[in-house]
């Protein structure tokens, strides 16, 4: 089986995104690249009962190199993300407020520092049909010097070096709406617009971050993890 890793990989993750509520039924889709190949999630699949044995692998030309079942409508907008990035894989699902966010919103605008992992405000990708080559077009440029995006009338999107900083860039997306929605019901009752930070806030944050290594754990002795 080509890509059983990658194709294990899969599976689990299209679990833990239905265990944390972003994913109904056969809504949304995931992928991870190997090289010239990429294991897809099939269309019409149920994300938290596929195995490994039923994911697909394609090449960048999006001919299937190995699997029974027909891959994800969604294979233009993986293909064309692999093309103009470097991510090595991508989570896409329907999550509740991300959608509704996208619905009203043009962008989730720099409110919290955590939101700088994914490359600062979230951007909107417009409307097209699913399975475009108009859709992947719009991702992409929404995606550029982003983690993440939101896709109008549609759902949200995350990119990774690896499926699991996709997955963790997904839920992130997700909590960073939850959060904006939060503030934009705060703000009607208080008459006050939501908080962003400012640029040089940001430049703070990543200074800082870059200097203590925030985000990973650290021995009281100074010595790395695990020695």
């Amino acid at each position: 089986m080509l890509l059983a890793e990658e194709r294990n990989a899969l599976a689990q993750a299209g679990r833990r995104l239905a265990d944390r509520g972003l994913v109904i039924g056969t809504s949304g889709n995931l992928s991870v690249r190997s090289g010239d190949l990429v294991a897809v999630t099939p269309t019409g699949g149920v994300l938290s009962e596929l195995t490994a044995e039923q994911m697909t692998v394609i090449g960048l030309d999006g001919a299937v190199a190995d699997g029974d079942l027909a891959p994800t409508s969604e294979v233009p907008m993986h293909l064309a993300i692999y093309q103009a990035t470097v991510a090595n894989a991508i989570a896409h699902t329907h999550a509740t407020t991300s959608v509704a966010i996208g619905l009203v919103a043009g962008e989730i605008p720099l409110v919290h520092y955590a939101m700088l992992s994914l490359g600062g405000a979230v951007r909107v990708a417009p409307y097209a049909c699913y399975g475009t080559e108009e859709l992947a077009a719009h991702v992409v440029r929404a995606l550029e010097s982003r983690q993440a995006a939101l896709m109008r009338n549609h759902g949200s999107i995350a990119i990774g070096s690896s499926l699991a900083k996709a997955t963790d860039n997904l839920e992130l997306l997700e909590w960073a709406a939850q959060t904006y929605h939060q503030a934009l019901l705060a703000g009607a009752v208080t008459g006050q617009r939501p908080r962003e930070l400012t640029a040089q806030e940001a430049d703070e944050v990543i200074t800082a971050a870059l200097a203590t290594g925030y985000g990973t754990t650290k021995r009281l002795d100074g010595k790395a993890p695990g020695q």
